[in-house]
């Protein structure tokens, strides 16, 4: 690490000394030679002194973790352009249908395949509504993300999710019997909450763990934890579920919207698990 800056200095002393020796006009044979061979030998000192270079290894294969690859902005018509700018979704790739049923199952899959006991349990949070809520919404946000990657058809679908979770949300206080009045008062907060949770969980995943780490503290944990084991371990299942997903076809999920998590608490947690390909007929349904 320092060899790069001894070499600099080094080599601006023997370019000083054989300046000086180069501007000195002397008639003397034998002074030049000595200057001559003291730059030689100051040279050689250096060679010597300075440790060698660390060899660097570079390999062009990856190594267990699956990068991501990054899609380009699909290209788009002006009438398109035109529409969408409107207010309207101009063609996509797959059929708007088959993408809103995606979606559904999709979100589905963020609340049939999540053990939510796991999640009260272990974070010691409260078996409420608003507890349901906030572990559902980290995984609707964890697909959302999922689904940006995919272009007009995944941002397309990604507005489905939330509109089926909204859905989901005011039926199931309907079935809590929760007052007209107080639903809507609650419904405000909830996506209040959401929102917020979506910039700070995005700022989260694109920073250290530091960072991940309150954002959850904020909005999973509601600014009440005072275990760091706790926290230390939402890091750990945000990261690993994230890195999961993106490993997962962004076709296939395009058109079944399947989704499988893995749990909580798990040994030997490898780093990027085998996925099973999803199996769906042409119709993609």
């Amino acid at each position: 690490m320092y060899r790069r800056p001894l070499q600099s200095a080094v080599r601006s002393l023997v370019h000083g000394a054989a300046t000086r020796a180069a501007g000195r006009k002397t008639s003397d044979p034998n002074a030049c030679l000595a200057r001559a061979l003291v730059t030689f030998q100051l040279a050689r000192v250096s060679s010597a002194c300075l440790p060698p270079c660390r060899t660097l290894h570079i390999s062009t294969q990856l190594c267990n973790v699956k990068e991501t690859p990054q899609h380009t902005e699909e290209e788009v018509g002006a009438f398109t352009k035109l529409i969408e700018a409107i207010g309207f979704t101009g063609p996509l790739k797959y059929n708007k249908w088959k993408i809103k049923i995606a979606a559904l199952r999709m979100y589905t899959c963020c609340v049939e395949r999540i053990n939510y006991d796991d999640f009260f349990e272990k974070c010691a949070l409260p078996d409420t509504l608003n507890s349901w809520f906030l572990v559902a919404q980290l995984h609707v946000w964890m697909c959302l993300v999922r689904m940006r990657q995919e272009g007009r058809a995944g941002k397309y679908m990604c507005r489905y999710i939330v509109h089926s979770m909204w859905e989901d949300v005011e039926q199931r206080s309907k079935i809590m019997g929760i007052d007209a009045i107080h639903r809507k008062e609650a419904l405000k907060a909830m996506t209040e909450t959401f929102y917020a949770a979506i910039f700070g969980y995005d700022e989260g995943i694109l920073s250290d763990d530091c960072v991940l780490a309150a954002a959850l503290w904020r909005n999973l944990f509601n600014r009440q934890c005072e275990d760091p084991k706790q926290l230390e371990l939402m890091v750990e299942y945000v990261r690993k579920q994230m890195q999961f997903i993106d490993a997962l076809d962004g076709e296939d999920l395009l058109l079944t919207g399947e989704v499988k998590w893995r749990p909580l608490v798990e040994e030997n947690a490898q780093s990027i698990l085998k996925v099973v390909t999803p199996t769906y007929n042409d119709a993609g349904l």
